[in-house]
């Protein structure tokens, strides 16, 4: 959290910041506890255009009412991790059928590039860069690491609630129909990528903390695409080495191509109630539940809404399938 908030100064911003994050944490607190408890609720908020309204005096901020300010978000982010062999591996395994996964992209007028193909194939050595035109290339894939991955946080974890009977109720392991196998079948069988008692509690510091727009749990509970996936990124970087941080960063950068218009209304919070451009907002903060859940982030909307006066756009958001 700024600072300045925690010390009360009296910056003109941050009443009104505090106020909100009170706020979001206790909706989103409230509504995090239910879902743990019970079943999975799905929640797609509104999208809107990358140009934020300069919220009025009203909101006690240092600007004049009715300016506009661009709201931008980065074009690439490269991460601290590369692919390996991974790919083969989930071919190999069952947990992508390759012929199924290429006519996804194929009939969706995106064929897979070369380098794509290449890291379904041969795997690669080179560091993992994600960008709009990857990005969902790069959920399935890490969806399907994710899934398939023996790992403690899917045998052990939440998503073990209710018995492996009911696993195959979530959206992130019935909605999975890109693998040769039964995503029950799939679902932690495999040993992957192998965490020493070090990385595996690296993993899950991080986990408990990252929050994506479409779901009130964090990617500990992996209940949806977006989760699983997380999950699967995570465990790769933590395998590799990454540190806290560095895994924190990555789920700020990857959340904004995974949701990129909500990215930008978060973005567009920060700049108008912290004064923060993007690359200056704490990865901790950014993914938290207190904004990045799907109630914090109905908060977020909210309080722009109210102060910022957004307008929708006409398409956006992200959804939970292939």
């Amino acid at each position: 959290m700024d600072s300045e908030v925690i010390r009360g100064r009296r910056n003109p911003r941050t009443g009104i910041l505090l106020i909100f994050i009170v706020l979001a944490f206790v909706f989103g607190l409230g509504s995090g506890y239910l879902l743990w408890g019970g079943g999975v609720v799905r929640s797609e908020p509104a999208a809107v255009e990358a140009e934020l309204v300069t919220p009025t005096a009203s909101a006690e901020t240092e600007t004049t009412a009715g300016q506009t300010q661009t709201v931008s978000l980065p074009a690439s982010y490269t991460l601290p991790a590369t692919f390996g062999t991974i790919g083969p591996q989930l071919v190999a395994t069952g947990a992508i059928d390759y012929d199924r996964f290429v006519q996804l992209y194929e009939q969706r007028g995106r064929p897979l590039t070369e380098a794509q193909l290449a890291i379904l194939t041969t795997g690669g050595d080179t560091p993992i860069t994600i960008d709009q035109e990857n990005a969902h290339f790069l959920l399935n894939f890490f969806w399907a690491l994710g899934l398939t991955n023996q790992n403690a946080v899917l045998t052990e974890g939440p998503m073990m609630q209710n018995g492996l009977e009911q696993v195959g109720r979530f959206a992130s392991t019935g909605g999975w129909t890109l693998g040769i196998r039964p995503a029950t079948d799939l679902y932690a069988s495999t040993a992957l990528v192998s965490l020493t008692p070090q990385q595996q509690e690296r993993l899950e510091e991080v986990a408990a903390a990252v929050y994506r727009p479409c779901c009130n749990n964090p990617t500990l509970f992996p209940d949806c695409n977006h989760g699983m996936a997380m999950l699967g990124l995570l465990e790769l970087m933590a395998s590799q080495g990454a540190s806290v941080n560095e895994m924190f960063t990555a789920a700020k950068y990857v959340n904004t191509f995974w949701f990129p218009q909500q990215s930008l209304e978060l973005a567009a919070f920060f700049q108008a109630a912290q004064g923060q451009d993007f690359a200056q907002i704490e990865p901790r903060q950014f993914v938290s539940m207190n904004v990045s859940s799907s109630s914090g982030f109905q908060a977020v909307h909210q309080w722009l809404t109210d102060n910022g006066g957004l307008k929708p756009a006409p398409n956006g958001g992200s959804n939970c399938g292939v």
